[in-house]
């Protein structure tokens, strides 16, 4: 088994904590501990979002960068009479990507109770309808449970989470890490990792690094953060979705893993900011960090609601190439996560009101 290195560590603790869309108090608790130590003063907004901030030069622009720490889940919405648990969606999924995976109740109290996706089996279904794939409101949760009064028992209530099951694996090739929750932990480990490397660093504006909440669910903590941080540029960091493995090509996308950070040009909330993707772009070729081009046309991201906070902030997202995402586990690049940190804080670095003003009206 691989030892893990404080950066890898500090992963693992990120994405083996349990958060969908209104129950980010685990991951935010994680994040606010690992964020603290770097930052001036810690806040939240009015539903959750975590706001750490760190003033370079407390008259300088507002410069925003956020991950989210929701995931995709599931949330209990009924119990039959045989204890088998019924549950809606949250976030995005694929029924084909479900079926037979083991996921975490987690009860009011805070107990975490194991069990697995199922449906009817296939040997008693008629040849058609084995050919089609298997319809989410045909699937329930089975937790061992004998009766809908023994599930009772043990603290489980409709609105409680539930989550994948997956531990934070080194794979062999050690520069790739699979886990749950890249989709959006991944972010928040850059904006921990950006605020942390800039502690002793001058950096000319007020550096924010925010865990948005609710994203999976319309970009809703993205607002609220915003509406309370009022960034002068805002950056939000996302999963994206890796085209290297079989069956995808170009006309899918053109971000693959390893080859470094993706300036998404737009997706389905947002067009990148020309002056400030053409900043970023600078920025990266100066310092001869790798990157690439993403777009995004079935999705969006933060930035989409940053951008059309107050009067409105230049925004973009940059992505970290990440195969499986919306799924129970993920596998992404460390060097993407690292080429990203540094480049996160070469632009703070040089983000003044001057570099501002000339993004702005570029």
């Amino acid at each position: 088994m691989t030892k893990l290195d404080e950066t890898l560590q500090m992963l693992k603790e990120l994405t083996d904590v349990n958060g969908i869309a209104g129950n980010e108090s685990q991951p935010r608790e994680v994040m606010k501990r690992m964020i603290e130590p770097y930052a001036e003063s810690i806040t939240m907004d009015g539903i959750g979002s975590l706001i750490a901030e760190k003033k370079g030069d407390g008259n300088g622009p507002r410069i925003m960068v956020a991950g989210h720490l929701d995931e995709v889940g599931f949330m209990v919405t009924r119990i039959d009479e045989k204890g088998f648990l019924f549950f809606q969606t949250i976030g995005g999924w694929w029924s084909q990507v479900m079926l037979s995976q083991r996921v975490t109740v987690t009860t009011s109290k805070g107990e975490e109770i194991t069990g697995i996706i199922g449906s009817t089996p296939p040997h008693v279904l008629p040849l058609e309808a084995r050919k089609k794939p298997a319809d989410i409101k045909d699937m329930f949760i089975d937790i061992g449970a004998a009766s809908r009064e023994e599930v009772m028992e043990w603290g489980i209530r409709p609105g409680d989470m539930i989550t994948p099951y997956f531990e934070f694996t080194v794979m062999k090739n050690e520069k790739m890490l699979m886990a749950k929750a890249w989709d959006n932990r991944i972010g928040c480990a850059i904006a921990i990792e950006a605020m942390k490397r800039l502690k002793d660093e001058k950096h000319p504006n007020i550096f924010y690094g925010v865990g948005t909440v609710q994203e999976e669910v319309g970009l809703r903590g993205a607002k609220t953060a915003a509406a309370a941080v009022k960034p002068d540029i805002a950056i939000a960091v996302d999963v994206g979705i890796a085209v290297d493995t079989p069956g995808l090509s170009e006309k899918h996308g053109i971000a693959k893993s390893g080859d470094g950070p993706g300036l998404v040009l737009y997706d389905a909330s947002l067009v990148a900011h020309k002056g400030l993707r053409e900043f970023i772009e600078g920025v990266a070729e100066e310092m001869n960090i790798p990157y690439q081009y993403d777009h995004i046309p079935g999705g969006g991201t933060d930035a989409g609601s940053f951008h059309l906070a107050g009067t409105g902030a230049p925004s973009i997202a940059i992505t970290i190439p990440t195969r499986y995402i919306h799924s129970n586990a993920g596998i992404l690049n460390r060097d993407d996560f690292e080429n990203t940190v540094n480049l996160i804080v070469e632009l703070v670095k040089r983000l003044d009101r001057e570099a501002v003003d000339r993004i702005k009206y570029s």
